[in-house]
């Protein structure tokens, strides 16, 4: 068996009145992420994660940010056809381990959904999905509440 392992991390600011997606999630939130996509900054960190596991480059080659195509785009889509494009190469998600920091709101509430989420999406066992979160105790941009930032790391078997 081949056994892989990859890890993504990404970035997103906030601002004021835009949604906030997380692991496919909407959070009740005043503020949301700035992207180009819907800015779910958890799914671009597994994304990056998994692309990365196989050797595939990152999700700007597949997804980039100044293409009409992904404008506005539900990130759960990038999801599934990153996970489509490693079936298609044999490659099977064994497990994703997911850290956001945040300092607001309190994600713990949405903690279960996102994990059932992101299996649906990634057509896996729940319980092979890890989502975590943390604040950075008012320290840096997290902490000023300007942005949110996330690590994946995951595994994958052929």
């Amino acid at each position: 068996m081949d056994i892989r392992i990859g890890q993504g991390y990404d970035v997103h600011s906030l601002a004021e009145g835009l949604p906030m997606w997380l692991c496919g999630v909407r959070i009740e939130s005043p503020t949301g992420f700035v992207a180009h996509s819907d800015g779910d900054v958890a799914i671009h960190a597994l994304c990056d994660a998994l692309l990365g596991a196989a050797a595939l480059g990152d999700i700007g080659k597949h997804f980039p940010d100044n293409s009409d195509e992904w404008k506005g785009i539900d990130s759960k889509i990038l999801l599934a056809r990153v996970c489509e494009m490693l079936e298609d190469l044999g490659w099977s998600v064994g497990n994703a381990d997911i850290t956001i920091a945040l300092q607001s709101p309190k994600l713990s509430p949405y903690i279960q959904t996102m994990r059932e989420t992101l299996a649906e999406v990634m057509r896996t066992a729940v319980d092979r999905i890890s989502v975590k979160a943390t604040t950075t105790e008012h320290l840096g941009f997290v902490g000023r509440r300007e942005g949110c930032e996330v690590w994946a790391v995951v595994t994958i078997c052929k």
